[in-house]
């Protein structure tokens, strides 16, 4: 699990892990202003000693919201409104700076149809709006059963220093129920930017600056020179990797070697009776094809190229631990990054960062399998324009089904998470059936929100019936949970990301349903005709 990026290796003696952040994804004008300076400590605010995906979704939560309290005045700070609306309220009037006039797209709940559509036109006429667009639609079930009636999405022209009265009297009007500032083109996505072309995810590295190998003094590394020095030629790689380079082969030495050997003999002993069939199946397939084994560790390059044709995954490499939201980016284009460090030799069974032995031996022979590369592209799909809070539920629902997430397989519990299978010891935690530990039937909605502890071994799993039953469940979560007005799909023949949010924007994915119902329709001819025929000449 790559998820954190570029790594600066400065004069050591200058402050550690400082990081800047993420700011490429806002608007010009708040680039500047949303710099911040934090660290992946505990000092600062960062929660454990080592890095994971829910840990920097949460740590990057807060930076923004850290950041939005210093830009805002605290007269300014009105209690009705929270982050994502501060987000959404300091992109528009950001990209407005010198306008008379700003455009916002609104989502307005009501309870009653026609008194909040009263309502609502009243409070546009007193703000002295103009509106552009209106539409009517009737809730998700989620919302039906907190009685809203209906949902009024509209566009209209505000003066931005009535923007946030506006908003206000929207979300606090006695005739409505609830708004949302979701900004249209202008707002949201600007705000929350994500790559639309799978060559954008050159621009999906987190800004690290004097990110050191190792997380505390506590690292196995931290007094090994010979051990950095090696970190960052390999880091290097990372750094000057563009879309569509092959990706440089690591001259892996013979301590790496060792390492490798030891934590690989170790895993693939204890895999049978307790791994997927699947992690099992393309192991040993990945053993015949991609140089899987004893004496050598596999090139990232070779391992990519197998992903491609089995199920149209591909790795990039990573210096280090990206941001959630980038790495999360990443699966929606089938994209898994992917360290190449070993971990330090002295400590083969533990790192407290994920290496590449985690993602040849755990996370690379699942990519492999059809099934769960989409279910893994799906929470990646899910990722795109959500909101900081959003960004957190995936990456802990990652976090208990990719890293940590266990099946059903004729009856049996078996384990197909990336940090058990890669690990010995938390491999047999899982599925020694202790009194502690807590077997759950997958649920996203409560594998979103589980806490977890990344400083010992899980004392909860969550156990899928089947890839299929947690894409399916995946699916329904997604559609009933997110907030962003729009949906997204992924053009497989150009690398895009296609934004689903008018009638118009569907009509590409008709034609293509059409088509493919036609093809169904002459498979099911054929068969039937072959069929027939068949037995004829019986």
């Amino acid at each position: 699990m790559a998820i954190n990026g570029s790594i600066d290796h400065e004069d050591e003696n200058e402050t550690r892990d400082q990081v800047a952040v993420d700011t490429n994804r806002k608007p010009p004008a708040l680039k500047k202003q949303l710099t911040i300076e934090r660290t992946y400590s505990v000092e600062n605010g960062y929660t454990g000693k080592t890095r994971n995906i829910i840990g920097d979704a949460k740590f990057e939560t807060l930076c923004r919201r850290e950041t939005l309290k210093q830009l805002m005045p605290s007269e300014d700070r009105i209690s009705e409104f929270d982050e994502e609306d501060e987000e959404n309220l300091a992109a528009v009037q950001n990209i407005s700076e010198t306008a008379d006039k700003v455009n916002a797209t609104f989502l307005v709940a009501a309870r009653e149809t026609m008194l909040g559509l009263m309502r609502l036109i009243k409070i546009l006429e007193a703000e002295e709006c103009k509106l552009h667009f209106l539409e009517t639609r009737i809730p998700r079930s989620s919302l039906r059963a907190d009685n809203i009636e209906m949902e009024y999405l509209f566009s209209c022209e505000v003066k931005p220093e009535s923007l946030r009265h506006l908003m206000l009297a929207l979300k606090t009007s006695n005739g409505l129920a609830g708004a949302r500032l979701v900004g249209g083109r202008r707002a949201s996505k600007e705000l929350h930017w994500f790559p639309k072309h799978i060559k954008e995810l050159d621009q999906c590295n987190h800004v690290l600056t004097k990110f050191e190998p190792e997380l505390d003094m506590d690292h196995p590394g931290w007094k090994d020179q010979e051990y950095r020095a090696r970190r960052k030629i390999i880091a290097d790689i990372s750094f000057n990797y563009k879309y569509g380079d092959v990706i440089p082969d690591v001259d892996y030495t013979k301590e790496d070697i060792e390492t490798w050997n030891v934590v690989y003999q170790k895993v693939k002993e204890l895999l049978p009776g307790r791994a997927s069939s699947v992690h099992r199946k393309y192991l040993e397939i990945m053993e015949r094809e991609c140089g899987y084994g004893i004496g050598q560790i596999p090139q990232l390059e070779e391992v990519s190229n197998f992903l491609k044709r089995t199920s149209g995954f591909s790795l990039r490499p990573a210096a280090g631990l990206v941001t959630a939201r980038d790495f999360l980016a990443s699966l929606a284009f089938r994209v898994f990054q992917c360290t190449q460090y070993v971990r330090h030799p002295s400590s083969p069974h533990y790192s407290p960062e994920p290496d590449v032995l985690h993602e040849l031996i755990g996370h690379c022979p699942m990519f492999a399998d059809p099934t769960f590369a989409q279910f893994s592209q799906e929470i990646g799909l899910a990722s795109l324009g959500a909101t900081d809070g959003e960004i957190e539920k995936l990456a802990t629902l990652y976090w208990f089904t990719v890293e940590f997430g266990l099946c059903k397989e004729n009856g049996e519990i078996r384990a197909y998470g990336a940090g058990l299978l890669s690990s010995f010891g938390e491999l047999l935690h899982s599925l020694s059936k202790k009194p502690a530990i807590e077997y759950r039937s997958f649920d996203c909605v409560s594998a979103s929100m589980q806490e977890y502890d990344d400083q010992a071994y899980q004392d909860i799993y969550y156990v899928a019936e089947s890839f299929e039953d947690a894409k399916q469940k995946l699916r329904h979560w997604v559609s009933t949970s997110l907030s962003r007005p729009f949906t997204v799909r992924y053009m497989p023949f150009t690398q895009t990301i296609e934004v689903l949010d008018t009638f118009a924007s569907t009509n590409n994915l008709i034609q293509e349903l059409k088509v493919q119902v036609n093809q169904l329709s002459g498979a099911f001819d054929q068969i039937e005709s072959n069929t027939n025929g068949i037995m004829a000449s019986a």
